[in-house]
């Protein structure tokens, strides 16, 4: 009988601490960008399964994020580091292309980003701090360069070009913060 109890007992235990018994998103709350357990005062530390899969440390979120689309395809990837993203992510649509993907530091749009339509090229550039900042390319579905001009600031500043479907320039023009400046060719 002895036996039996710790058995049982054994077996309880180890139940309560499968991991089948892993939190999912929905079973947290956020306040004041912290996340909790529902009806619990203590920031949750632990990981999430489910259609977002990541860790939380603290409250925030940390460490590698993966989240699913109700079909089963990956939606987005990425690295969060106290609660901010940073790194490369990458956005997918719901039949598993690229959509888009770009880095982040400290929780800002930081470095090149790239656009996909179709999964072909459509747009890309640099950011800066959360804003547009270099040169960026926008390009028709045949590949071929439909647009180029550089940002400053998160504005138009500098030279612009745009260009028929064939290739031949449609216009040439100038923009000082956001606006249109100077002579512009066609």
């Amino acid at each position: 009988m002895k036996t039996l109890t710790s058995l049982i007992t054994i077996l309880f235990i180890s139940l309560l601490s499968s991991p089948s018994w892993s939190e999912t998103i929905d079973d947290l709350v956020e306040r004041n960008s912290l996340y909790y357990k529902k009806f619990t005062n203590v920031p949750f530390t632990g990981q999430v399964s489910g259609e977002e899969n990541g860790s939380f440390l603290n409250g925030k979120k940390s460490g590698e994020w993966l989240s699913y689309y109700e079909n089963g395809q990956l939606e987005f990837k990425g690295n969060y580091n106290y609660g901010k993203r940073e790194g490369l992510w990458q956005w997918y649509n719901d039949e598993g292309q690229l959509h888009y993907k770009g880095n982040w530091k400290n929780g800002e749009q930081d470095g090149l980003w790239e656009d996909y339509l179709n999964g072909q090229l459509w747009n890309k550039g640099n950011y800066k701090q959360d804003e547009r900042d270099g040169l960026w390319m926008t390009y028709y579905d045949n590949g071929q360069l439909l647009s180029e001009g550089l940002y400053k600031n998160g504005k138009q500043n500098g030279k612009f070009k745009n260009y028929f479907k064939n290739g031949k320039v449609r216009w040439i023009g100038n923009f000082y913060q956001g606006n249109i400046h100077g002579l512009w060719e066609q």
